[in-house]
């Protein structure tokens, strides 16, 4: 009986720690029409990202085309609904950042919290649209229809890693060496 308990116990540690950790994938449509006020942009992109639980951090890449012009600044703010305007949590690409951008955030709980709860967007900002031009609410890659097929990014060494501000914070964000 103790051999029975105990061997039940050590598979419950087991499985307790391997369903401890996770990879999420999550999804954005960019559209003008996503902005909050609505923009006339025939501009498009994708954000597609994946979220180790473990690890906190967000590898990600952006793509964008059809702006009405370079793009200026791209950036995941939150927590807002798709209705609402939020700070930003952190930029994407830096300054002028060109399609396709890629990198690593690592979130804060609360920042977590907000993805989790479909509670950030990315948009990317033009001149002729400087609050923001096209937008997309960042959503759990199964609830969305069929947005990208696309696989989401490896986290093995993207060209971008920041590591995104304390919500509360400066909204800008801290770039690693």
């Amino acid at each position: 009986m103790f051999r029975r308990t105990l061997l039940t116990a050590a598979l419950a540690a087991a499985f307790a720690g391997s369903a401890s950790a996770a990879t999420l994938h999550y999804t954005a449509h960019l559209t003008g029409r996503a902005e909050v006020p609505k923009t006339e942009s025939k501009g498009t992109g994708t954000f597609v990202a994946s979220y180790d639980t473990k690890t906190k951090q967000l590898s990600y890449t952006l793509t964008f085309q059809n702006l009405s012009g370079p793009a200026t600044a791209a950036h995941l703010h939150g927590p807002a609904t798709r209705k609402e305007n939020a700070g930003v949590v952190a930029p994407l690409g830096g300054k002028n950042p060109t399609s396709p951008v890629s990198g690593t955030l690592t979130l804060t709980q609360d920042q977590a919290n907000a993805l989790r709860s479909h509670k950030l967007y990315v948009n990317v900002h033009t001149a002729a649209n400087p609050a923001g031009e096209i937008r997309g609410q960042v959503m759990h890659a199964s609830r969305k229809k069929a947005a990208s097929t696309a696989a989401p990014p490896a986290a093995s060494a993207p060209a971008d890693t920041t590591t995104a501000a304390p919500a509360a914070a400066a909204p800008a964000a801290t770039t690693k060496p």
